[in-house]
């Protein structure tokens, strides 16, 4: 992993926050001035670079704000926090402009610094990963007519920056069209920005889309950047438009009319250089005579419609993804690619794919762990596809159960086709119930096979506010006890009850 780099004129500052991130096993390389940095970051390779940069706001030989401008023009993408006393407050907001990560105040409380650097940490490890996919994988796949209507599409949109809307069933490759939007636009340069309106709460919806000022509601303690920050120079796709509160879609209304918004709790406008990309599931049209949706919103994202067609609407395009899937699932699990027969991949095309192209990820990936042999037959092939659990997702009484998951509860926990896993024996713990295991994997692939793209994030929030739920009451409420029980922070606990709506 990359170091940490540190840089203050302050040697006490320096030493203390080296000890604390050397304890989380996050290596650091420390600087008392800006000219020291931006001297290793000339000479620095790929490799030796920051992973995330912590910076005082002022120091002799140069200015934070300042290094903070000349680090984001050769990395746009490092993650930087500023440092400052209270003070400094005035001068710290301005750094979001320039694209600062996050500030923290000084005096400083260390758990809390540490906390913050390793969200940083992570976030930066999540876009490496996110590049590295992009990077190794094809933009989109197709030779349907249907798809390459869609690329004649984006090719005429290349130079364009106009808002796009686009629609097509869950699981057909939205977001990827988003990318590609982005990719072959003038802002490609800029941050490609992904939200899903549907999977976060109502509550917390604002905050994730605006941000919000320090105080702005209970566990505000520091300014946060909403994603039309982070995406300031360059796309933000809005994932689920149709799902939007109603309240919301006039903030959103008000952005995209005259170009500015407020964060939450404040008061200076911030200018938005964003352009927008939303996408649904959902007739609109349908949505708006309902009074679901605003009339004018609509059309204000309906400028460019893109219809991007179910995978049983090219089904031509079966075999090349299919081949290009198993090769994928292959690489990730270091096994040798599995080849399919032709009599396998004709049952397979022949299949609904209620779940699209996502529905044929997860098949591919199945048959890579399950299939006995290298060449997959027609008899390898899941049982969703061979018709022995129906596309509706309710199981038959034929059904073998040996040779079924727990398909029972995948189809109880969302009504959608079960895809198998392979079975792991997990070691008895005394007093939990056996199967708890089995039960999560059921609900996991539930969803997977139903196409959701917000399964890490439903489980985890279920799997946290049941944990948290559990230690409160067997410590009768007391959160310092609960967290000490659970082996986390006294601040994560709080941070988790607000975040999970447990108060």
């Amino acid at each position: 992993m990359k170091p940490i780099w540190i840089v203050d004129d302050d040697q006490s500052i320096r030493f203390v926050l080296e000890k604390a991130l050397l304890r989380e096993d996050l290596p650091t390389r420390s600087f008392t001035n800006p000219r020291e940095v931006l001297a290793a970051l000339e000479s620095a390779g790929e490799d030796d670079g920051p992973q995330i940069l912590v910076s005082d706001i002022r120091m002799p030989g140069g200015s934070g704000l300042d290094l903070l401008e000349k680090v984001k023009e050769k990395l746009p993408g490092l993650p930087v926090i500023i440092m400052t006393a209270f003070s400094d407050l005035d001068s710290a907001v301005s750094a979001f402009q320039g694209g600062a990560f996050e500030y923290l105040p000084k005096p400083f409380d260390l758990p809390k610094a540490v906390e913050l650097i390793r969200r940083a940490v992570e976030e930066s490890q999540r876009e490496e990963v996110a590049e590295e996919r992009m990077a190794a994988a094809p933009e989109m796949l197709g030779q349907a007519p249907a798809m390459q209507d869609v690329f004649r599409a984006i090719g005429r949109l290349s130079q364009s920056m106009v808002t796009v809307m686009i629609t097509g069933e869950s699981g057909s490759g939205k977001e990827l069209v988003a990318r590609a939007l982005h990719k072959h636009s003038p802002r490609a340069n800029g941050p490609f920005v992904a939200i899903n309106t549907a999977a976060i709460p109502k509550d917390l919806l604002e905050s994730e889309l605006f941000g919000h000022e320090r105080g702005a509601f209970t566990g505000a303690q520091t300014m946060r950047r909403g994603r039309f920050e982070q995406a300031e120079g360059g796309t933000l796709f809005l994932d689920e438009i149709g799902d939007m509160p109603f309240d919301l879609q006039t903030r959103l209304l008000r952005v995209l009319s005259d170009g500015h918004f407020y964060r939450v709790g404040g008061h200076n406008a911030v200018k938005a250089n964003v352009r927008v990309i939303a996408a649904t599931h959902q007739d609109m049209e349908q949505r708006v005579k309902e009074g679901g949706f605003r009339e004018d919103l609509f059309h204000r994202l309906n400028v460019i419609r893109l219809r991007l067609p179910a995978l049983r609407e090219r089904r031509e395009d079966v075999f090349m993804l299919t081949r290009h899937f198993l090769q994928q699932s292959a690489k990730q699990l270091g096994v040798e690619p599995k080849r399919i027969s032709d009599t396998a991949l004709q049952q397979l095309s022949n299949f609904g794919f209620p779940g699209n192209v996502r529905q044929l990820e997860n098949i591919c990936h199945w048959l890579t762990v399950m299939a006995p042999a290298q060449v997959i037959e027609p008899k390898d092939l899941p049982p969703e596809v061979l018709g022995m659990i129906p596309e509706s997702g309710k199981s038959l009484a034929s059904v073998d159960k040996t040779e079924s998951v727990r398909a029972d509860a995948a189809v109880s926990a969302d009504k959608a086709p079960s895809v198998h896993a392979p079975e792991f024996a997990a070691p008895a713990v005394a007093g939990l119930p056996q199967d708890w295991e089995t039960g999560l994997e059921a609900e996991a692939l539930a969803l997977l096979a139903n196409g959701r793209s917000d399964v890490w994030d439903v489980l985890t929030r279920r799997f946290e506010s049941k944990l948290i739920q559990t230690a409160l009451a067997n410590t009768r409420g007391r959160r310092i006890e609960a967290a000490q029980k659970l082996g986390i922070g006294r601040n994560t606990i709080t941070r988790k009850i607000q975040e999970l709506n447990l108060e």
